[in-house]
């Protein structure tokens, strides 16, 4: 074997080695860094849950009684292939700490203040669903401020925000490079798909800038969780139909839609149009997919994606094949269950709180509007206050969840001034309660009469929250306060007196905080205490 010349002579590997080692220790010192440092790499970026474990044996699977899940179950099957892996429980964990959290649906739609997000467009006439398709051309919301938005989140106490990157009329508010190349024309029944090439998108709009880039950009710095919504169907999109409502059906759809998840005679169609092409469902399948590829390549590490609706069972295969994709690029992004089964990472309680805790592992988020809708509303009396978001944030922790409300600007960018205030008063009692709520977890006693409980995950500290100031003492039953330690109210400095009864803890309230004014808040107070 022949190995490099000095001076013009071949040399053997030993006499190689002899007369240049330290060249050659240096070039096994090079390739030996070289693989130490792609190893790590390669286990930096690997799921950090890789294993045998199955989402079921972790426990994650939604709850029966799940709106959404109802809808898929006949064609989403109830364990994950075995090749796929849910987010770590190391994501799992940041998501059960967020506890606060803000959701802003945003579109053409709020051009013309519709409640209800884009669903208004389904009961349009067919001359306004072509005018709603061209509001594209005259949005532009000058007001709009990221850096803004963001500074009320932070003051309001907000962990995370979940935004609209496209709701289901299919106007995309980040820059897309994907195109529409057909879409709906309702004034031409004889020719009603009709060609087009188009990204709809914020892009094409006088605004033009990449609103998602800029809130993601803005919440990065603030360190805010970010959770990108994304609806599966599209209705501007002809190759989507006839999936979830889309005003294009099928005869066969119309039929069988009980196959789709709708209950017969639910939707509300315009036309009846021949079966798509296996070319037409394709381009809906890769447009679907690149969208969702764009969301997590293009705006750095993605906390959360948000799917909301189903796209129906005759293209579950690609897209669970889509899922598996996203997970490969963000391993760790954790991803709402709609539409996705048993493969999503955690739901979303719609407009309502669970009346206890949960008998699944899978985390959950309630969302709730905090006016009429999760869209802006013009009516300042519909806002339900801060006190009604300080409930029901005390009453998710508790019971092992978080609390989203939901808000949404006008068509210049701005919220309404009532939500504002309520919600900067919702970030002045997290200022003064947040160590109670924030990173904590459930107690297998989570309440007990109206007090409420959560505690620290190491189950050393506990707090009780409670609505109703009381008088001269509160009496807890379920807790045992460790003897000799003290008990506080959470924004009042000094020491609480308190005694052992016979099953559990009497706590004095000292005479000064019976007047408003000394009191550290309003409309709930903590107490923290050794257990």
């Amino acid at each position: 074997m022949i190995y490099p010349e000095i001076s013009g002579k071949k040399l053997t590997l030993l006499e190689s080695f002899l007369k240049n080692k330290f060249t050659y220790a240096y070039i096994i010192m090079k390739i030996f860094l070289f693989l130490a440092a792609t190893s790590l790499l390669s286990i930096a970026a690997y799921p950090q849950n890789v294993g045998t474990e199955t989402g079921r044996e972790r426990g994650i699977v939604l709850p029966k009684s799940d709106y959404h899940y109802k809808r898929v179950q006949f064609y989403i099957e109830d364990e994950p292939d075995a090749d796929y892996r849910h987010a770590s429980e190391k994501a799992y964990e940041v998501f059960r700490d967020i506890k606060f959290a803000v959701r802003i649906h945003w579109g053409i739609y709020s051009m013309w203040k519709m409640n209800g997000e884009s669903w208004g467009f389904l009961d349009l006439p067919r001359e306004k669903k072509m005018e709603y398709n061209e509001l594209y051309k005259s949005f532009n919301p000058k007001k709009f401020d990221a850096e803004e938005w963001m500074d009320l989140f932070k003051r309001s106490g907000m962990r995370a925000f979940a935004f609209t990157t496209k709701h289901h009329e299919g106007f995309s508010l980040f820059h897309t490079k994907t195109k529409v190349i057909r879409r709906v024309n309702y004034l031409d029944p004889a020719n009603v798909i009709q060609h087009c090439d188009l990204h709809y998108s914020v892009e094409e709009t006088p605004f033009k800038r990449d609103i998602v880039g800029e809130l993601c950009a803005a919440a990065h710095k603030r360190k805010i969780k970010i959770n990108l919504y994304f609806s599966h169907p599209d209705w501007y999109d002809a190759d989507f139909r006839p999936f979830n409502n889309h005003p294009l059906t099928t005869e066969r759809y119309q039929t069988f839609n009980g196959d789709y998840g709708w209950e017969p005679g639910s939707c509300k169609y315009e036309f009846i149009t021949p079966e798509p092409t296996p070319e037409e469902t394709g381009r809906a399948v890769a447009r679907h997919r690149e969208q969702l590829r764009e969301l997590l390549t293009g705006y750095g590490k993605i906390d959360m994606l948000c799917f909301d609706q189903w796209m129906g069972k005759d293209i579950w295969k690609e897209t669970k094949e889509t899922v598996k994709m996203l997970r490969k690029i963000q391993p760790d992004v954790m991803l709402r269950a709609r539409g996705i089964g048993n493969y999503g990472d955690y739901y979303t309680p719609e407009r309502f709180v669970p009346e206890s805790r949960e008998n699944t592992a899978m985390p959950w988020m309630t969302i709730y509007p905090l006016a009429s809708s999760f869209s802006y509303d013009k009516d300042s009396t519909q806002y339900k206050g801060a006190k009604w978001i300080i409930h029901n944030i005390i009453d998710c922790a508790a019971k092992g969840g978080s609390f989203m409300v939901g808000i949404g600007p006008d068509s210049d960018g701005q919220f309404h001034p009532t939500a504002v205030r309520q919600l900067e008063e919702t970030g002045r009692w997290l200022a003064v309660n947040g160590k109670g709520i924030y990173n904590t977890r459930e107690r297998d006693t989570w309440k007990e009469g109206d007090i409420y409980f959560t505690r620290t995950k190491n189950n050393k500290r506990v707090f009780a929250f409670i609505e109703d100031f009381p008088r001269k003492e509160l009496v807890i039953k379920s807790v045992t306060p460790r003897a000799g330690s003290k008990i506080y109210m959470l924004g009042y400095k000094k020491a609480l007196e308190w005694s052992a009864t016979g099953d559990g803890v009497r706590i004095e309230i000292p005479a000064e905080l019976q007047l408003e004014g000394n009191r550290p808040c309003r409309y709930a107070w903590g107490f923290e205490m050794k257990e």
